[in-house]
């Protein structure tokens, strides 16, 4: 991907005082990695780099999703658009599981979203039970 003009990375992060990623809701500080700017509709799918199409999101997630648009729900198995962080709403797609610890799809384009971009991989999941652990996690929704 292109690198993305100073001023709209900086636009991108600037909405956020504690950065988070769009998708999996990790904290850029507890991370440790800088969080990524994402094209939530790929420019592959003929989406341009403008603020409304990007997020921050972190390299995990951004990775699994790469030119993604849409992914299997897993119960159903129908095709289905994946989460829109800047049209949709986190807490309608997902919540908590009980112990904070993985991301519970409760919607089709939620269940479809936390499979395709595994937002419940090891490490991840290993990552955010140390962050209860330490009560840093789970955060409320930004």
């Amino acid at each position: 991907m292109r690198s993305l003009p100073t001023a709209l990375r900086r636009a991108v992060r600037a909405e956020f005082s504690d950065p988070r990623c769009a998708y999996c809701q990790s904290r850029e500080r507890l991370l440790g990695l800088p969080l990524e700017a994402d094209h939530i509709v790929p420019t592959a799918a003929g989406r341009r780099t403008v603020f409304s199409n990007l997020c921050l999101c972190c390299r995990s997630c951004n990775g699994f999703k790469w030119r993604q648009t849409h992914a299997r729900d897993p119960q159903t198995g129908r095709r289905v658009r994946l989460f829109q962080p800047r049209s949709q709403r986190w807490s309608r797609h997902f919540t908590w599981s009980t112990d904070g610890i993985r991301i519970v799809g409760v919607t089709a384009t939620g269940r479809a979203t936390v499979a395709a971009l595994r937002m419940n991989n090891e490490l991840i999941v290993a990552l955010r039970e140390l962050w209860a652990a330490l009560r840093l996690h789970p955060m409320k929704e930004q």
